[in-house]
């Protein structure tokens, strides 16, 4: 597959397609969105504040500069056309992982989710999905729609079957939505303080990695579609995600930052630190 440069990238994300071993992209599509939108404009907003960080993270003495990691930009979406938009992101991750490459996608909704993990389960059976969030996201549909940010890791449980998701900072929910999760995935509610014991469960087998942003507590990211009271601090996620640094990662992304629902600019920075924690502990780990 032939990609070229974006001529704006994250930070430290300057390798060229043929050299990089993860491909940074963006999915910036909202368009199921069910309360407040705006997480299409994350991937521009986090790529332009991204130069007020630094590319050297302190918390893993790793630096992005050091990595190959290509920034291909963002994928064009039908607006509008949930399954369109996801069989764009779908072949695009089919091409990076062909590649022998690692995806790592800034969303958008969490919806995007779907295309990347089709692409990841079609070239890694046996796949199991790290899912950190406020909500279960395990509607069987949300208004009559079965495409949903709301239904997203049903229909990844429709694609994975039982015993292959593992949710984190899970605190929003209906009755119906925690009930069916029962038996078919393994949610820690509240917390992510178990991430190390399910990433031994998963051991020798492929992962990918959501990070829905809404798992933080609104008090440090409130920039974001659906709010949260009771979340985690970053520190917490932090932790999570470094716990799972020894995992076969084979693609993985983060979500639902609506960057202008925080003025103050804080949220995305929180988004940008995020994003350079999971690419320097990522990166580079495709099978």
């Amino acid at each position: 597959m032939t990609v070229e440069r974006n001529a704006f990238s994250f930070i430290g994300c300057g390798a060229s397609y043929e050299d990089a071993k993860t491909v940074l992209f963006g999915a910036p599509f909202d368009s199921t969105t069910s309360f407040r939108p705006g997480a299409r404009f994350a991937c521009s907003a986090m790529r332009t504040e991204s130069i007020g960080i630094e590319t050297y993270s302190p918390y893993q003495d790793g630096d992005l500069d050091d990595l190959s990691v290509f920034d291909a930009g963002d994928l064009e979406l039908p607006f509008g056309n949930a399954e369109r938009s996801l069989c764009v992101i779908e072949n695009f991750c089919a091409g990076v992982l062909g590649d022998g490459k690692t995806p790592a996608m800034i969303g958008g909704e969490h919806l995007v989710t779907l295309g990347a993990v089709r692409a990841a389960v079609s070239r890694h059976p046996g796949l199991s999905v790290f899912h950190f969030d406020a909500h279960a996201d395990f509607r069987g549909d949300y208004m009559g729609e079965s495409l949903s940010h709301a239904t997203v890791m049903r229909r990844v449980w429709d694609l994975l079957g039982d015993g292959k998701i593992f949710q984190f900072g899970i605190r929003s929910g209906d009755r119906d939505e925690f009930d069916r999760a029962r038996g078919h995935v393994k949610t820690e509610r509240f917390k992510a303080e178990t991430v190390k014991d399910r990433a031994a469960e998963a051991a020798g087998g492929p992962v990918y990695v959501t990070v829905d942003l809404d798992v933080l507590d609104p008090s440090e990211f409130p920039g974001t579609g659906t709010p949260e009271a009771g979340g985690l601090s970053f520190t917490e996620l932090l932790a999570a995600i470094l716990g799972l640094s020894g995992s076969k990662i084979v693609g993985f992304d983060i979500c639902e930052l609506s960057p202008h629902y925080d003025h103050s600019g804080i949220s995305t920075a929180v988004a940008c630190k995020t994003l350079r924690e999971m690419l320097i502990a990522f990166s580079g780990r495709a099978l």
